[in-house]
């Protein structure tokens, strides 16, 4: 999870976050570059000579046509690739279901029977000791490490957002419709996240926590849960 001293992104945990993060330095060298070339072009201004001649620049004309759209094509392309990437759902291992209450989560899993149950911040009163302060929740919500994971998003009353950075996850929560997104944790842990929408007076205090467990885990936890 992020620091209070951190300036990039939180580490990435899937590979959908993997590809963002790298498309993100992509981007900024391209940004360094074309700033680099201003400011060369600006300091040869003002420190050269100038001069009233008329010059026939055709070739610079055509330079900086072409090279602008050769900028956004390297943008474009890796975009629309995430962009493809984030929105396939093919086969996937497990199906939940996330709908936004205020101020809570209620978490389905539809793949399995009997599941289901509400998500609620501790308040900080009653936090263990060593837990995090308004991202801590009472009941969290259990993945198998390595497995494709649906989640159904949506709401009971207004809108909502269900987020968790470091996987790469953020699926608008609107009443009356179902969005779907999907992640894969690559790798044991805990992630935070909270609603990204602003949904009323109590909007900071609905988090989000994943439990990425190996698979053998989630089966225990999940027939605990059954019986």
């Amino acid at each position: 999870m992020a620091n209070h001293v951190q300036f990039g992104f939180q580490d990435a945990s899937s590979p959908i976050m993997e590809e963002l993060l790298q498309f993100h330095d992509h981007a900024l060298m391209v940004a360094l570059a074309i700033c680099s070339l201003v400011l060369y072009l600006l300091t040869i201004m003002l420190t050269e000579k100038l001069s009233s001649s008329t010059i026939n620049a055709q070739e610079i004309e055509l330079v900086w046509t072409i090279l602008p759209a050769v900028v956004l094509v390297t943008l474009a392309l890796p975009s629309l690739r995430i962009l493809y990437m984030m929105d396939e759902v093919n086969e996937p291992d497990l199906t939940m279901k996330a709908i936004g209450h205020q101020w809570y989560w209620s978490y389905e899993y539809t793949d399995l029977k009997n599941i289901t149950f509400d998500s609620y911040m501790i308040p900080t009163s009653d936090l263990p000791l060593g837990h995090f302060r308004l991202l801590e929740v009472d009941h969290r919500v259990i993945v198998p490490t390595g497995s494709k994971v649906r989640v159904i998003v949506t709401a009971d009353d207004v809108l909502h957002s269900w987020a968790v950075p470091s996987l790469g996850v953020k699926t608008d929560a609107i009443p009356g419709r179902l969005n779907q997104t999907s992640f894969l944790a690559s790798r044991p842990g805990v992630y935070y996240g909270q609603c990204s929408e602003i949904c009323g007076a109590n909007h900071s205090f609905m988090p989000i926590v994943v439990e990425s467990t190996p698979l053998a885990n989630f089966e225990n936890w999940s027939s605990l849960l059954s019986s």
